[in-house]
């Protein structure tokens, strides 16, 4: 079974995160960053931009993006074959600079504002929401009666 019949949507995003939208750096994000500190060998640099500019010249820019509204971008699965093929090079700069990233695939990515042939836009909430941790536990200190976790 291949990606596309399973997911509609793919982002890859670092570790880092982007100020505007408080979510992971997206591809050309994380790439630029290591352009602009001079990360990059002079060759690899130029093999970036080659990328960039593929991508800048077929797919359309977003508006929600023009506009640097608080949105994250999706490649959709549906030309996932083609976008491969040319981000590729780009996440072998990744690793060649030992940047990390994440190749996130969903079905659900949130509000879309925004859609074209090969990306959606989603909005991102204003706020970050942070969850406290769930109490460790082991098999060991769950109740016998109630199978739950004991509590102190």
């Amino acid at each position: 079974m291949d990606i596309s019949s399973r997911y509609k949507y793919m982002r890859i995003q670092g570790q880092e995160l982007a100020e505007n939208t408080m979510h992971g750096k997206g591809i050309f994000s994380m790439c630029w960053q290591l352009v602009q500190s001079d990360v990059m060998d002079e060759e690899d640099v130029g093999l970036f931009k080659e990328i960039d500019d593929w991508f800048a010249y077929t797919l359309p820019w977003p508006p929600p993006c023009q506009r640097q509204e608080k949105v994250i971008c999706f490649f959709k699965t549906e030309n996932y074959d083609e976008m491969m093929k040319m981000i590729r090079p780009a996440l072998w700069l990744l690793d060649r600079y030992h940047h990390p990233y994440y190749l996130v695939y969903t079905n659900t990515p949130g509000e879309i504002v925004y859609e074209d042939q090969y990306q959606v836009c989603v909005k991102v909430s204003g706020e970050l929401q942070i969850d406290k941790m769930q109490e460790s536990w082991s098999p060991e200190d769950l109740d016998e009666e109630t199978g739950l976790p004991k509590r102190e």
